[in-house]
């Protein structure tokens, strides 16, 4: 499973997910232009000594992830607050790529198109939407837990 982030704009949201993915084991994608230096205080600061234990990939523009997302054959699933499909109901695979837009514009109209899946987490009415750390995290706990299930569902069979 993967985390890919649509053109971050604040560094320690970015290095708070960098370090969720270290610890869940996820390999993490960038994807510029950041708001923000790699090399920022705030985002080494929010990652600690984490981000020696991520795989990070930068991709330079959203063409030349797409390009690389074609040679992998995975799915591609947005989380946007314009989803109509709750991210409990939908059915992830280990090869997943979870993406999250820019937390002050969200992604472009060619990243929707692009999606395989919209996900939406619901929230309370009258209120705007997560913080992307904080959906990050949802939906990787969600996706893992359906997948270590089906996975002891099968041990069960066998």
């Amino acid at each position: 499973m993967q985390i890919a982030l649509f053109q971050p704009d604040i560094p320690q949201n970015t290095g708070t997910i960098l370090r969720l993915c270290a610890c869940l084991g996820f390999a993490a994608h960038i994807i510029e232009p950041a708001g923000f230096p790699f090399s920022d205080r705030l985002f080494r600061r929010a990652g600690m000594d984490y981000l020696d234990h991520v795989s990070v990939t930068r991709h330079d523009s959203w063409s030349k992830f797409e390009d690389w997302r074609a040679g992998q054959g995975s799915r591609l699933l947005l989380f946007t607050t314009k989803a109509a499909t709750d991210y409990r109901d939908f059915r992830y695979q280990n090869s997943d790529i979870l993406l999250f837009g820019r937390e002050s514009a969200g992604v472009t109209d060619a990243v929707v198109e692009a999606a395989d899946a919209r996900l939406v987490i619901p929230i309370k009415a009258g209120l705007r939407s997560l913080n992307v750390a904080m959906a990050a995290a949802m939906a990787a706990g969600e996706a893992l837990r359906q997948i270590r299930n089906a996975e002891e569902g099968l041990r069960r069979e066998i």
